[in-house]
């Protein structure tokens, strides 16, 4: 469950971060629609980072070290 809401958190910033990309070359600064996009793939990677270090503080998920 944990692993398919970090996904769906990744689909949605990667979303928005194509979608930034098309409006900045489709709008050429005509509206704020890029900024928009951008702003909210911000948003949803700050959201995602706070819920892994809650994960992790409730111990909801165990880190590892990778290649050890």
């Amino acid at each position: 469950m944990k692993m398919l809401l970090v996904a769906a958190f990744l689909g949605v910033i990667l979303y928005n971060l194509g979608a930034g990309l098309y409006y900045m070359l489709v709008d050429k600064g005509a509206s704020k629609r890029t900024v928009n996009a951008l702003t909210k793939r911000i948003v949803y990677s700050i959201a995602l980072i706070g819920l892994v270090v809650a994960g992790i503080a409730t111990g909801v998920v165990q880190p590892h070290g990778v290649g050890i």
